[in-house]
């Protein structure tokens, strides 16, 4: 399963939530298996690069020229683990270092001297270096977007905080990424998108928590009603459980059918008296 997410530029979870009954290490031959490939963007400013750490997920907005159609480029990431968590807020990039060295900070050589080992002073850069080939020094102090040595860590809270790429797509962004580039960090767990008319949705489990609050779901409902502009009574049940299960596929949000059936219903005044009309108020009112 890291083979083929590897192979379709997706992280280790976005592959696990999308195939939960699928073994990781051996699918099995002629196994159906989902590529969770269609993305709703984030809900902020497209411009340079915005991390999504909800979703381990890194956009790039490159710049365009006038009258050329806006694009975007999107990778999956390694983000930091508990305890160590990726900083949230706008900052820049200030210096990108080819085959950087790595110096451990002073956690690193604490936890390695716990083990009775002493960390090096320096890394020097080789297969041995955690940074990779690449590094994109953040204006946040001591943050990096950078490649790795451990690929297989992409896709999963496993770094100190630093946003770690697999090596060819930090190589390919590399070159394009000119220094003073805005880069915005988010934690957006749930995007709403709309395709022709129709709602969709992208949720992913929030960090540290077991389950979307109810706070989550009502601010969401909101959002979803303020781009209703032809007032479709929306399935909020279907919603609940879209959040519930939070496994990163677009789900289409399906009208409530009961309510629309109610609507429909109260819509034909001509086939009713108005004493029948005043009935049917009674009924609904005290019933």
């Amino acid at each position: 399963m890291i083979d083929i997410a590897r192979r379709h530029n997706l992280g280790y979870l976005e592959m696990i939530r999308a195939n939960p009954e699928v073994s990781i290490w051996v699918p099995g031959v002629g196994t159906e298996v989902t590529i969770p490939g269609r993305f709703i963007l984030p809900n902020v400013e497209r411009t340079g690069i915005v991390i999504n750490i909800a979703e381990l997920r890194l956009y790039y907005y490159p710049d365009v020229k006038n009258g050329e159609t806006p694009r975007v480029e999107t990778y999956p990431i390694g983000i930091g683990r508990e305890g160590f968590d990726t900083p949230l807020g706008v900052t820049e990039t200030t210096m990108n270092i080819k085959n950087p060295a790595w110096y451990p900070p002073e956690s690193v050589k604490r936890e390695a001297e716990a083990r009775g080992e002493t960390a090096p002073s320096v890394v020097p850069p080789g297969p041995d270096n955690p940074l990779g080939d690449h590094a994109i020094i953040l204006g946040f102090d001591g943050y990096l977007i950078h490649g790795t040595n451990q690929p297989d860590g992409i896709g999963m809270r496993a770094s100190r905080g630093c946003i770690r790429m697999l090596p060819k797509d930090i190589e390919s962004i590399f070159d394009r990424i000119p220094p003073g580039t805005q880069v915005n960090i988010i934690n957006q767990p749930i995007k709403i998108g709309w395709e022709g008319g129709q709602p969709l949705i992208q949720a992913f489990p929030p960090l540290g928590e077991e389950e979307h609050s109810m706070t989550a779901l009502t601010e969401t409902m909101t959002r979803l009603n303020q781009y209703n502009v032809d007032n479709v009574n929306l399935d909020y049940e279907q919603l609940s459980d879209v959040l519930s299960l939070s496994n990163g596929l677009i789900t289409p949000l399906h009208p409530n059918q009961e309510q629309e059936q109610e609507q429909e219903q109260e819509q034909e005044p001509q086939r009713h008296s108005p004493e029948e009309k005043s009935i049917k108020a009674f009924m609904k009112t005290w019933i």
